[in-house]
């Protein structure tokens, strides 16, 4: 009678702790659910906005590229929170085994990531950075991606070179434009129309200081970025530390599940 009691208990608090993995989860999983809701809302409300809101992204490529990001961010989310939210209601051994794979595929990718950016570091001093614009920055080629790249980073940053206008010195551009110093990218946004001939730009591709950026690339992206880089570091590990929690959860209840 006494073992038939035990064995009644032990029963009863398996089921205590299975009930309380399988809400924990659901929980869990519906948080993440909302919040990929809201990425793909976002995401799609920046696409199709008519204010002209839409334009402004376009016209910047950090930005444009930033919404479908957010967008492909949003989706996984969504889908691993709702498959997260089904498996655990519906105790679906199928869902929760699809969803402890998905995570699991997640998780190596973001550790491999994590592993190439250890061995590739070499790749972000600023010496790379420079010998890489002396070697392909063109100036005006914008059907070259580098190029248009460059462009794009000096004209949202507001800023010349990687370390300072003088990187544009025996390069490829002061081959190919002889009468500039520096490229129209590295000029101070000047307030003249379009259809204007601009003396301010011409004072900067020959050279003078005071129209244009003299602030290095290198230096204005870090500075930028300097917080988003510790932020992004934390929340790297928050994440990886919640994937860890959700497939350990996945798999308690996977094997709970008769």
């Amino acid at each position: 009678m006494g073992q038939g009691e035990a064995s009644a208990r032990g029963t009863a608090m398996e089921g205590d702790c299975l009930s309380c993995v399988k809400y924990l989860m659901f929980v869990f999983n519906f948080l993440i659910f909302l919040g990929g809701s809201f990425l793909l809302g976002v995401g799609v409300w920046v696409l199709v906005d008519p204010t002209g809101f839409r334009e402004i992204v376009a016209a910047n490529p950090l930005l444009f590229t930033g919404v479908y990001i957010v967008l492909a961010m949003g989706g996984m989310l969504f889908l691993l929170g709702f498959l997260g939210c089904c498996g655990a209601i519906r105790e679906n051994k199928c869902l929760l085994l699809f969803f402890f794979m998905l995570i699991l595929l997640i998780f190596l990718a973001e550790l491999a990531a994590a592993i190439l950016a250890f061995i590739f570091r070499e790749h972000l001093t600023r010496e790379y950075f420079t010998k890489e614009l002396k070697r392909h920055y063109q100036g005006y080629n914008n059907t070259d991606v580098f190029t248009s790249t460059w462009n794009g980073i000096m004209n949202t940053f507001d800023c010349c070179g990687v370390n300072s206008p003088e990187d544009f010195k025996e390069s490829l551009f002061k081959s190919l434009n002889h009468d500039d110093m520096v490229p129209a990218a590295c000029c101070q946004r000047s307030s003249q129309p379009a259809d204007m001939a601009d003396p301010s730009q011409e004072q900067c591709l020959r050279g003078n200081m005071m129209f244009r950026n003299n602030k290095g690339c290198y230096s204005a992206v870090v500075d930028y970025f300097e917080l988003y880089i510790y932020v992004a570091g934390a929340s790297a590990i928050v994440v990886l530390t919640i994937e860890l929690f959700a497939m350990v959860f996945a798999m308690c209840l996977f094997r709970g599940i008769q």
